[in-house]
């Protein structure tokens, strides 16, 4: 299972939200480079990008810390926040991208998605935020009436690289993952899953890990925090 840094970009710095809250929002470090930087230097083998502004405008807004971000990276990136049309698509990837996320889209044009995978095969990730169990989209302040599970089962053949799975009613408050939930997205395509949204303690990623089909944990504040270790946590994941 892989370990996913998070930074979460808000006016060009690193914060956590409480369960998606732009107001909750905690600045942890006011240079996104150097904390990428930091990440990989313990060991990080991927990062997890999201353009938080650009969630909500609906296209980057945050382009200048992402490109400092990746200017200071030899692991891959993926990133999510904004990103709704096949140009913007296009532009992430050309600047070293390995993967782009489409959130809001996979609901409101999912022939983007299917375009996207087809185009760039291993580069597209689906993000699926969830409340309650029902998607919600635009920087999560609308909620939809699908379901987490229908909305995965829906692109299941159209080769996307992963399924990003969010609990937004966990995201930020350290109270551990929606592992239940998760675990059962997992079983119910075939599609790897990655879990986001609580994940704040070695315990909580080995729950993840020992249900043998979840593929990778996202993980901001516990690190921010130092409620874990990145590199004891990679430890563990490895052994």
């Amino acid at each position: 299972m892989i370990l996913y840094p998070a930074i979460d970009l808000k006016d060009g710095e690193c914060v956590r939200l409480l369960k998606g809250e732009m107001e909750a929002a905690t600045v942890f470090n006011d240079d996104p480079g150097s904390q990428a930087a930091a990440f990989q230097a313990a060991g990080a083998e991927w990062l997890h990008i999201v353009d938080l502004n650009g969630a909500f405008a609906g296209a980057p807004v945050n382009a200048e810390a992402v490109e400092n971000i990746l200017g200071a990276l030899t692991i891959p990136a993926q990133l999510g926040g904004g990103i709704r049309d096949m140009k913007t698509i296009e532009t992430w990837l050309s600047k070293g991208l390995a993967r782009v996320i489409l959130g809001t889209v996979a609901v409101e044009d999912p022939g983007l998605v299917r375009d996207a995978a087809k185009a760039f095969p291993g580069q597209i990730a689906v993000g699926l935020d969830a409340r309650g169990g029902k998607v919600a989209t635009r920087g999560w302040a609308e909620e939809t009436d699908m379901t987490v599970t229908d909305l995965a089962r829906a692109f299941e053949d159209a080769g996307i690289a992963a399924i990003i799975y969010t609990d937004i009613d966990r995201d930020g408050a350290m109270g551990g993952p929606n592992v239940a939930a998760t675990e059962a997205l997992a079983r119910a395509v075939s599609v790897p899953v990655i879990a986001s949204g609580g994940v704040s303690s070695m315990e909580d990623l080995a729950r993840l890990k020992e249900t043998g089909v979840i593929s990778g944990a996202i993980s901001g504040r516990a690190l921010y925090d130092g409620a874990i270790d990145l590199e004891e946590a990679l430890r563990m994941l490895k052994g």
